[in-house]
């Protein structure tokens, strides 16, 4: 009787370890499941006949265009150039609707700006450049190049590698999303990032230079006036950041930017004017640095 207590006992408790392994390994092997939806963010523009082809020599080149943008006095007539370049599918992913523990997430969608560092072909270059390892992948939803032209570079519903170790501290509070335990979480699953091409005398890391066009402002202005995204979640690439090194977009201008994004009448409801106009004062005060190399 005794030896059967013991028995049952001793199965007891490798049944009991086989069910804890069993939940502690469906933790770690979670699947992610993927969001395709992207609806309240622009329809990338699909004119592959008309795609950036990356510099043949395999270096950096300036981007140069044959368009020259007129700027429309009313901002809701004002049509930028647009182009399709699209990255190397290595330097983007799914978006997920659950994060590596199987949870729902539910975030809605925030823009982040940037800024190029380099030329707007250099940055083309690079993302579409096949990058295996992941800490070299990079990449923006969309350029903005010194004459306005918007370039869509990653789907709106994929995932863009913008921002590595980053968080948005928005009025809802910290929103972060892990989608690979090997990584810090990031804004990424839920950000639609759009960068501003750097003009040839802050192509460094110095902490200021000699702004952006106007052509890039309206550009931006009709390209976010197309999203449903609010002026409280439009946010730049160094608030979200978490490293402390990134401090792009570089002398941007706030005021002409928000002024340029409230003439569109899409906009209206949408304000949130005196968080937004703090969050990015934070930018102008700052320098830049290169764009963030992390996928997740």
């Amino acid at each position: 009787m005794v030896k059967r207590l013991w028995l049952i006992g001793l199965l007891s408790l490798v049944l009991v370890g086989f069910l804890e392994f069993s939940v502690r390994g469906a933790d770690v092997a979670v699947p992610l499941e993927s969001m395709m939806s992207s609806f309240g963010l622009p329809v990338m523009k699909q004119s592959s006949e008309q795609a950036l082809r990356p510099d043949e020599s395999g270096g950096p080149a300036d981007f140069q265009v044959t368009f020259a943008a007129a700027i429309a006095q009313s901002a809701p007539n004002y049509v930028p150039r647009e182009e399709t370049a699209l990255a190397d599918p290595t330097n983007y992913g799914d978006r997920f609707a659950t994060d590596v523990y199987g949870r729902p997430v539910y975030n809605d969608f925030i823009a982040v700006l940037h800024e190029t560092v380099g030329s707007a072909q250099s940055a083309i270059n690079t993302f579409r450049t096949p990058h295996p390892r992941d800490d070299d992948q990079v990449s923006y939803h969309a350029l903005i190049a010194q004459d306005g032209t918007v370039i869509y570079i990653v789907p709106p519903e994929k995932r863009a590698f913008g921002a590595g170790n980053s968080v948005f501290n928005g009025p809802q509070g910290p929103e972060t999303v892990l989608t690979n335990r090997q990584f810090p979480p990031s804004v990424n699953n839920f950000a639609y990032h759009v960068s501003l091409e750097t003009p040839s005398d802050g192509r460094g890391n110095s902490r200021t230079h000699s702004g952006y066009t106007q052509a890039q402002y309206e550009s931006l202005a009709w390209l976010l006036a197309r999203t449903t995204i609010p002026e409280n979640r439009i946010t730049t690439h160094r608030i979200v950041d978490r490293s402390g090194n990134r401090m792009d977009p570089r002398s941007f201008d706030t005021t002409k930017f928000l002024t340029l994004l409230r003439r569109y009448p899409s906009r209206a409801g949408l304000a949130a004017a005196e968080f937004t106009e703090r969050s990015l004062e934070l930018a102008q005060q700052e320098g830049g640095l290169s764009p963030s190399r992390s996928r997740f």
